[in-house]
């Protein structure tokens, strides 16, 4: 049986990482399109391309999703079954210093890549994923929020997602060309970039607990999220596009919590009890018990505080995600909780934190 062949667009982020190895284990050839950068960013790719390059199973190319003949070239060249858009400028705080760069590579970049597919002539040959996000509910109009809850973005980010929403819907409906939409909430790893909030903790803790960093400092702990793991939404990827027709769903744990309760777990996961004391800007988290012997560190010492320069401009309260659709018609079921993908995340971090301490001491 011939391979699929799959070409995915931020290849070197969290979720092209994954997904290029989930594709693989499905004997996919897989193409992916990488930024040309001055340093080496394929970290998270590198043990891929060391063990498929040579037979030509994963295959990277240079590209940008601000060049339209780029894209439109890589895609008549490679010839893919399926597409997967997953590049983004994916930091929602980041993205109100630069909307005019996010808007370029995050909504029209999206359109790029379904005028190629139309103007190839590939409609009725290729399927199409579009990274959507819950970042499209922003201020929230009911919880949960699923498919049929209306859209209110607060960043240029959510806005250049809402645009790329539409336009893969409307090529969906005007063209005909197999194009879904997933909207997929808060999802970590070990992989995770370490400016997101949640790799950035794991990061504090677990160089706190080893005497390499003192304090966390933070934005809005009292954000909520619904947070899964970043392997299983990528699995509902490929359910997406294997499904009998494109559709647009939402991909959800179903719970939330606050970056307070995050940061709480993760320091537990170390053997050190933080409580939250004081309100506002003023809040910080200080040690109520530590449980291992750990150098430089007491009780009544304040491990993280707020620092204002990681608010939002406009701020997403809380997001909770319903993913019943999912659930019923691609019979997706996750396999992580909240508490295994911080245990994960905290461990990977401490033997990366560990590793740190010894060079530094040699």
């Amino acid at each position: 049986m011939k391979s699929k062949i799959a070409l995915i667009t931020g290849i070197t982020g969290q979720d092209g990482a994954y997904l290029a190895e989930f594709l693989l284990s499905k004997n996919y050839i897989v193409h992916g399109i990488k930024r040309r950068s001055s340093s080496f960013n394929t970290e998270r790719i590198d043990h891929l391309f060391q063990e498929r390059s040579e037979d030509s199973t994963f295959i990277l190319h240079y590209g940008d999703m601000s060049d339209g003949m780029n894209i439109t070239r890589l895609i008549r060249d490679v010839n893919p079954n399926e597409i997967y858009n997953l590049a983004a400028m994916s930091h929602v705080r980041v993205s109100f210093d630069t909307p005019e760069y996010t808007a370029n590579i995050d909504a029209i970049g999206t359109l790029r890549i379904l005028e190629a597919v139309r103007l190839l002539g590939m409609e009725k040959k290729v399927k199409v994923y579009q990274a959507s996000t819950s970042e499209l509910f922003g201020k929230v109009q009911e919880t949960p929020q699923s498919e049929t809850t209306p859209f209110y973005p607060r960043s240029p980010y959510g806005v250049a997602k809402m645009y790329a929403y539409w336009i893969t819907k409307n090529y969906r409906e005007a063209y005909g060309i197999f194009a879904s939409n997933g909207i997929l909430f808060n999802h970590e790893s070990p992989m995770r970039g370490e400016t997101f909030v949640t790799r950035k903790i794991t990061r504090a803790v677990t160089r706190i607990s080893v005497g390499l960093q003192n304090q966390l400092l933070i934005g809005n702990l009292n954000a909520k999220r619904d947070w899964g793991h970043a392997k299983d939404y990528v699995k509902s990827m490929w359910m997406m596009l294997q499904h009998d027709k494109a559709d647009d769903f939402v991909i959800a744990s179903g719970q939330n919590f606050s970056v307070r309760d995050f940061i709480i777990k993760s320091f537990k996961l170390v053997g050190i009890d933080v409580d939250f004391q004081g309100t506002g800007i003023n809040e910080t988290g200080v040690i109520t018990k530590i449980k291992n012997q750990t150098d430089g560190l007491k009780v009544g010492q304040t491990l993280v505080k707020i620092d204002p320069v990681y608010f939002r401009p406009s701020e997403v309260d809380t997001l909770l995600g319903n993913s019943n659709k999912a659930r019923t018609k691609l019979k997706w079921i996750p396999e992580y909780d909240f508490d295994s993908l911080i245990k994960e995340m905290v461990q990977s971090d401490l033997t990366l934190a560990n590793k740190e301490k010894i060079i530094k001491e040699l």
